[in-house]
């Protein structure tokens, strides 16, 4: 097989994760942040209160900070496909490029466009059509995501294509089951749903600091109340798409779920885990007990994962060892190959399409024909292929294990908080304890932590693949040189650093100076 330079893949994977990690800080709170001040700027609409416009503007303030420098981290990930992932672009290129192209075309111009009249245009344009723009941004913003997500979700579930061995690439065949696969839609409604509550959680946050330091009192206790309710139904819907995605995972990414849950070895009635602790050190292919301890709810993981409390779960080893029995795509059921016979078919489609090019070039249509079968009938294992080594498709266990309790933990911690804060406003007004407020500004860097965990989820649960069992990263990279890439790994480390050191400097001297018209 074909030699890879690990260090080069390395390298590239560090450069994706650290671009797209720096790029995270900023979009959940432009997705959110932006519904929120619509909603502020509805309440001033049809109220023609003052308070509500000096509220929306502060808000918007802090939007356009983050929006500005959010941009610059996306066009560089994007760029990023070229650069250092051009097999990977070149490969699934006609596919994975149309979302992308839309999200420039449509979301982005509509987008950049209003924000110019939601940002300059109050006393210039008509109240109701300066809404109208603070509303198409948030919708704009929103759509950006969507795309930019359905694009991620086809790397996880690759669905609506087939490949054209004359052009060994990935075409797509249908636009709509790319757009509305199970994995992409509810990939979208938990991803956004996660940048909702965040900015939920900044608001409130700021605003129960301007109730500490006594100022602006009018505008945080709104803005906190706006802000709550948001966050309370936004953080139950959280969970609900937490839920489908959990349950795409164990349909689609089998090894996914078991790293997420610590699983080594599949079991009927799967237990839950709550809280636990890896056993460090430990491999599928020893004896030691996977947890050091462990909280867990009997039979809870069968039941969310296959909707049956009595279902088989399979472990990592299961996976990687296969022969157990499963459901595949079409509600046939099939005996798991190993890893290892599925590298040996990918192997063999590998070699078909070699073939295949050459019995092409000779003009030799029977050797066509014939390669061209025994292609389609192992391209299911294509990725496979590339790989050496059957352990090599078990991902990084421990990391998407903690990532993925704490994100679980502190998304039902957002949801009491939301509970708990709304509570004590009907019931108490605004005299709630100096503790829940303080409290308030610690949900903040939580919220930024979960969202960042969720994403740790998804791409570290998913290794080895690009596109799952159809590419792996050792196959994905730019032929170049790894210095090359290690150099501009620590160049955009120390300009996203910047970036978001002046970000952190400029809101806070915003947050500190409050709405410009002053307020009570």
């Amino acid at each position: 097989m074909e030699h890879f330079d690990l260090s080069l893949v390395n390298w590239s994977r560090a450069q994706f994760a650290l671009t797209a990690m720096y790029h995270w800080v900023f979009v959940p709170l432009t997705l959110g942040l932006a519904f929120i001040m619509a909603f502020m700027e509805t309440l001033y609409y049809r109220t023609g209160d003052e308070e509500w416009k000096r509220i929306t503007k502060f808000w918007m303030t802090l939007f356009g900070i983050n929006f500005a420098i959010g941009v610059a981290t996306g066009i560089i990930l994007e760029f990023e496909f070229g650069t250092n992932w051009s097999n990977y672009s070149w490969f699934v290129g006609d596919i994975f490029g149309a979302p992308l192209a839309i999200e420039g075309i449509m979301a982005f111009f509509m987008e950049s466009t209003f924000i110019a009249v939601m940002f300059f245009g109050w006393n210039k344009v008509s109240k109701k059509f300066h809404l109208i723009s603070t509303w198409l941004v948030a919708l704009g913003a929103n759509l950006s995501a969507l795309w930019i997500l359905v694009a991620n979700a086809w790397m996880q579930y690759p669905a609506g294509m087939h490949f054209n061995p004359d052009t060994a690439r990935n075409e797509m065949l249908n636009f709509w089951e790319v757009l509305l696969s199970p994995v992409a839609v509810n990939k979208f409604l938990h991803t956004i749903s996660s940048g909702y509550v965040l900015a939920s959680l900044f608001v409130v946050g700021i605003s129960a600091w301007f109730l500490l330091k006594g100022r602006h009192v009018l505008l945080a206790k709104r803005s906190i109340i706006v802000a709550s309710v948001f966050g309370l139904i936004t953080s139950l819907f959280l969970a609900l798409t937490g839920d489908g995605s959990a349950y795409q995972v164990a349909q689609k990414q089998p090894m996914k779920l078991a790293a997420m849950e610590g699983l080594y070895k599949g079991t009927e009635g799967a237990p839950l885990i709550v809280i636990g602790a890896l056993t460090p050190g430990k491999d599928y292919t020893d004896d030691k007990e996977p947890y050091l301890f462990k909280i867990q709810i009997p039979k809870l993981l069968s039941f969310l994962g296959y909707r049956s409390s009595d279902a088989f779960v399979p472990g990592v080893k299961d996976i990687v060892e296969g022969g157990y029995t499963y459901t595949d795509k079409d509600g046939n059921q099939r005996v798991a190959l190993s890893a290892e016979q599925k590298i040996e078919r990918g192997r063999v489609a590998i070699q078909a399409l070699a073939d295949y090019k050459k019995a092409r070039e000779a003009g030799d249509s029977a050797a066509m024909v014939y390669h061209r079968k025994l292609l389609d009938e192992n391209f299911e294992y294509f990725g496979y292929g590339y790989l050496n080594d059957p352990k090599s498709i078990v991902p990084n266990v421990p990391l998407t294990f903690y990532s993925f309790h704490i994100m679980v933990g502190l998304g039902f911690l957002f949801i009491a908080f939301f509970v708990v804060m709304l509570y004590l406003i009907y019931f108490k007004g605004f005299k709630v304890n100096k503790w829940l407020l303080r409290s308030s500004i610690l949900m903040i860097p939580f919220a930024y932590v979960a969202s960042q965990a969720g994403w740790i989820v998804a791409e570290v649960g998913r290794q080895p693949w690009v596109i799952q069992d159809v590419l792996p990263t050792v196959a994905a990279v730019s032929r170049i040189d790894a210095s090359a890439v290690q150099v501009t790994f620590f160049l955009f480390f120390a300009i996203f650093t910047t970036l978001l050191i002046a970000e952190l400097r400029i809101m806070f001297t915003q947050i500190k100076k409050g709405p410009k018209d002053g307020g009570k």
